[in-house]
């Protein structure tokens, strides 16, 4: 634990895939003060080879250095470069905020992780900076096919490092899901995308407000965050669901599912079924189990045709020291305990804008156990083939983290 004081500097972090749209947004952001704003920009084009070339600007000041790693990868450079510097800029006196101009291949919940988890000097940068918002820029022209494609993110010589296999639609997804704060860019090919596009970014960011790029004022859009905005606030697969789901209304074509389901996933049946969430899907997210793996529960994730599943931890079922969770996990457990399956639950929630919802929850439905399947009972579900069985090989504790180590 750490004490924070009360006086931090403001941090900005901009985020984007299209990096000319960041760029502006970003610079918006430093003219709000631009003799008071530091803004930093790394950029990671190079960083498989171990360079990374970064800019500060402050006032009419522009610091440029070229950068060479020990070890290609963006963990690397967040510990050795961005992190100190943050510090070193929050301790200088005549910077008043601090703005981040995110590379895209760089998603803005893998930064706040390493804010508040990776110490630099003996203590986490939060103890320094407060992130005052994250905004993310959309492309109204490509994010919407982007965030349903399954293009990786090297194809396009976006990724971070040279194993870097993540997709596109899973960067553009989270950079969106993850935003205080939304800036449109460009211009939709009709209003029907258009629309679509706002549909979907309701249902992954309900709270954040939307501002457009042509007249952007970053003062006006921050003043619409809601107090209770996540500011870079990360926290686990259970705490996704505890805050809520978006909004069931179909918009546009645009639809919300959500599956709850107390019996426990045939895990042969679900791997069939998963296969209707990498097709007109935008995001699929939630945690659910597999009756061959009884005590754990499985945290599913997926944005356009990507997907990844880890081990969200045991279900409260199993465990006998509740001292150390949180109240808000009490008061979910408790409210929802059943007296067989005790906390055991699927609940996934799908976003889905060209695939058909009922199809997605039928598929699903017919992949639970049966009367007769749930009447054999564990010892027969053991021997079940379990195509989820790998996540025991490199289990994700925090996704995160994961995804900050996958880039190594």
């Amino acid at each position: 634990m750490f004490t924070v004081p009360s006086e931090r500097t403001p941090l900005l972090l901009v985020a984007g895939l299209r990096e000319p749209q960041v760029a502006e947004a970003a610079e918006a952001a430093r003219l709000r003060d631009p003799s008071g704003t530091a803004l930093v920009h790394a950029d990671l084009r190079s960083v498989s080879e171990g360079v990374v070339r970064r800019e500060v600007r402050h006032g009419d000041h522009v610091d440029s250095h070229v950068l060479e790693l020990a070890h290609g990868c963006v963990s690397c450079t967040l510990r050795e470069d961005l992190l100190p510097l943050l510090r070193r800029l929050a301790a200088a006196p005549d910077v008043r905020r601090i703005v981040v101009r995110l590379d895209p291949a760089l998603e803005p919940e893998a930064i706040c992780w390493a804010l508040r988890h990776v110490e630099v000097d003996g203590r986490p940068l939060l103890t320094d900076v407060v992130v005052e918002a994250v905004l993310t820029t959309v492309d109204l022209a490509t994010w919407l096919p982007d965030s349903l494609g399954e293009e990786e993110l090297a194809e396009r010589e976006l990724g971070g490092s040279a194993d870097d296999e993540r997709t596109v639609a899973q960067v553009t997804v989270c950079q969106a899901e993850f935003a205080d704060a939304i800036v449109l860019a460009g211009q939709a090919e009709d209003r029907w995308q258009r629309v679509r596009t706002e549909a979907v970014l309701a249902r992954l960011t309900p709270t954040a407000p939307l501002a457009h790029l042509d007249d952007l004022d970053v003062d006006a859009l921050l003043a619409r965050v809601p107090a209770d905005s996540r500011r870079g606030e990360v926290d686990g697969p259970h705490g996704r669901l505890l805050r809520g789901q978006p909004s069931l209304d179909t918009d546009a074509g645009v639809a919300t599912v959500l599956f709850e389901e107390r019996r426990p996933f045939h895990p042969k049946r679900l791997h069939e079924a998963i296969d209707l969430l990498l097709d007109g899907v935008v995001r699929t997210r939630g945690r659910f189990w597999v009756a061959s793996q009884p005590d754990d529960a499985l945290w599913l994730e997926s944005a356009g045709g990507g997907l990844a599943v880890a081990h969200a931890g045991p279900w409260l079922a199993t465990v006998d020291d509740w001292d150390g969770l949180s109240d808000e996990r009490r008061m979910k457990a408790a409210l929802s305990w059943d007296d067989y399956y005790g906390d055991r639950m699927n609940e996934l929630v799908v976003i889905s804008c060209d695939a058909d919802p009922h199809e997605i929850v039928r598929a699903l439905r017919e992949a639970v156990l049966t009367d007769d399947e749930l009447a054999a009972g564990e010892e027969v579900w053991a021997r079940y083939p379990d195509p989820f069985a790998d996540w025991r090989e490199e289990p994700c504790a925090e996704p995160a983290e994961s995804e900050l180590k996958g880039n190594q």
